[in-house]
């Protein structure tokens, strides 16, 4: 995955996450991407600082921040902890907002979910948002034939 920073042609900055350099350019091509403040899809990539990670002791060298869920409680300096929990139980109510919109309005193929994502790719059935099961293999095996596949959020409290 990578995380961009991005800028509509108002000025207003955020952030987004896509599978590759491509799925953006495709996504943006497609006008899919749109500011999350007034909903303008002429967007581009701002600057970004790369991270840059060392082989020894994997410490970043120029560290870029990390998104919020990814951050260990213990690292995150105590004046900051309820801004940076707020901010965490908001990317979760998000992301379980954008999984009840996929369950509610998407076909379970199941196991199927390949070879009917395939299909639609080829043109041998009709488009519709499906979700469903596939193994790292078939889902690399989709992105490499050029179908846009992601993954369904899950979140911690889908693991208990």
């Amino acid at each position: 995955m990578i995380r961009y920073s991005l800028r509509c042609e108002r000025d207003h900055s955020f952030e987004s996450w896509f599978q590759s350099s491509s799925a953006y350019d495709t996504q943006v091509r497609r006008k899919l991407v749109t500011c999350p403040a007034c909903g303008s899809a002429k967007v581009e990539k701002a600057i970004m600082a790369p991270q840059i990670v060392s082989k020894k002791g994997r410490k970043s060298v120029a560290p870029a921040p990390e998104p919020v869920a990814a951050q260990p409680a213990e690292v995150t300096a105590p004046a900051s902890t309820p801004l940076l929990m707020a901010q965490e139980r908001e990317l979760r109510a998000k992301l379980k907002e954008l999984r009840d919109h996929i369950v509610k309005n998407a076909d379970n193929v199941g196991e199927r979910f390949p070879n009917e994502a395939r299909k639609m790719h080829y043109g041998d059935i009709e488009h519709r948002p499906i979700y469903g099961e596939a193994s790292p293999d078939e889902a690399r095996a989709l992105i490499d034939e050029g179908v846009e596949v992601s993954p369904l959020p899950v979140l911690p409290e889908d693991r208990n």
